[in-house]
């Protein structure tokens, strides 16, 4: 990719750039000539999680001492960035492992499970998934019904989770749960507990080249050491989405770039009329639009990743640049395709893998509509959720 009409690339680091054209290489080496086929047959790209942790794509804001690189989040969105322009499913496992298990870990848990699980996680020896939502609960997490029961020597815990990204591959899965006091508590299940099972979900339309998948649990003994000493309420998983949120940001932005570029290279080759489709109006219009939206997004997220290295970003900022760049990576992926007519819909290109993926990014970790109510409380201070 080298879409950068405001040259952006001014404001970033020589270290950011080497870190992007790092994934961007393995992106166009490893993923893209084999994605199709991938999303196609509705499996997933052998041992990606090792070929991530190679790269340093996992936990990449990790200090080192557990495994991680120590970067800064910007370099983390400009990853995010590169993968999802590869695919978001790929984007998501990068995303789910770092955001939603790698980064609770970290932040909440004890020095013996940060020794215990990051390092394996960096590398992607260990595979980890995220378990928050339920089957009677996506937008209204407070409605949690899994619980976990103090018996002595360990925690019982009961429940099930829903659209869990990497759950039927997953070696671990960080849980949240309600205690007897209806605190919300953070566990880590391991596969092969007893009463643990993760069954996998079948026919998507969407993120075809990735597991989903349920998180299943009946009276499964949690070890008193699993549990996350760290947090006792809802800002533990929320704020593990916010993060995962800002790298959903950052990389809608590659699948546009993507989309973009190929219906740039198709309309200045394709000719209809003696001339190439790209010198008609219409198609101009199309292309303009496509630059200038993707702009705006790429300003978005380079001032929420300075912010949030100087640890200023809100989450109601978060929310804002989810919301607005997905929507607009979804629709130049929708309007790019008909550009390329009926060849848009074949595998050879993008258009159709991308904007079905988005149907699943602009759903998760916060729908769209929920994304726009978050901003509208922090603007007006009314909670229009109830």
């Amino acid at each position: 990719m080298a879409t950068d009409y405001y040259q952006i690339d001014d404001l970033l680091s020589e270290e950011h750039k080497l870190i992007r054209q790092t994934v961007r290489d393995f992106v166009n080496q490893d993923i893209k000539p084999v994605i199709d086929e991938m999303a196609q047959n509705h499996t997933d790209i052998p041992d990606l999680m090792p070929k991530l942790g190679a790269i340093g794509a996992l936990g990449p804001y990790i200090p080192e001492e557990y495994g991680g690189a120590g970067l800064d989040q910007i370099s983390y969105g400009l990853i995010m960035q590169e993968l999802e322009a590869g695919d978001s499913a790929v984007r998501s496992s990068a995303s789910v492992q770092s955001s939603l298990v790698m980064f609770p870990i970290y932040t909440f848990g004890s020095e013996e499970q940060k020794r215990k699980y990051l390092p394996k996680l960096a590398t992607g020896e260990m595979i980890g998934c995220f378990g928050l939502t339920e089957p009677n609960h996506g937008s209204n997490p407070s409605g949690m019904e899994t619980r976990i029961v103090d018996k002595g020597s360990h925690y019982l815990l009961n429940g099930a989770k829903m659209w869990i990204t990497n759950s039927p591959i997953a070696d671990i899965a960080v849980v949240w749960a309600r205690d007897e006091e209806g605190k919300v508590r953070g566990v880590i299940a391991e596969r092969g507990m007893k009463g643990f099972s993760t069954p996998e979900t079948h026919n998507k339309w969407s993120l075809r080249a990735s597991k989903t998948g349920e998180l299943v649990f009946e009276n499964v003994e949690i070890p008193k050491e699993n549990l996350l000493p760290g947090v006792h309420s809802l800002r533990g998983p929320l704020s593990c989405l916010d993060s995962a949120r800002y790298g959903i940001a950052w990389g809608v932005v590659g699948a546009a770039i993507d989309c973009y570029e190929t219906a740039l290279k198709y309309a200045l080759e394709r000719n209809q009329f003696g001339k190439p489709i790209a010198s008609f109006q219409l198609q101009q219009k199309k292309l303009a639009e496509f630059v200038t939206e993707i702009t705006k997004a790429q300003l978005l997220v380079w001032r929420l990743g300075t912010l949030k290295n100087e640890g200023k970003a809100s989450g109601a900022q978060i929310s804002m640049a989810k919301r607005n760049n997905v929507r607009m990576a979804i629709d130049i992926a929708r309007e790019s395709r008909q550009i390329l007519g009926g060849m848009g819909i074949v595998g050879d290109y993008p258009m159709m893998r991308h904007a079905a993926n988005l149907e699943s990014v602009i759903t998760y970790e916060g729908t769209h509509d929920v994304h726009l109510l978050i901003t509208g409380n922090d603007i007006t201070g009314i909670n229009a959720f109830k």
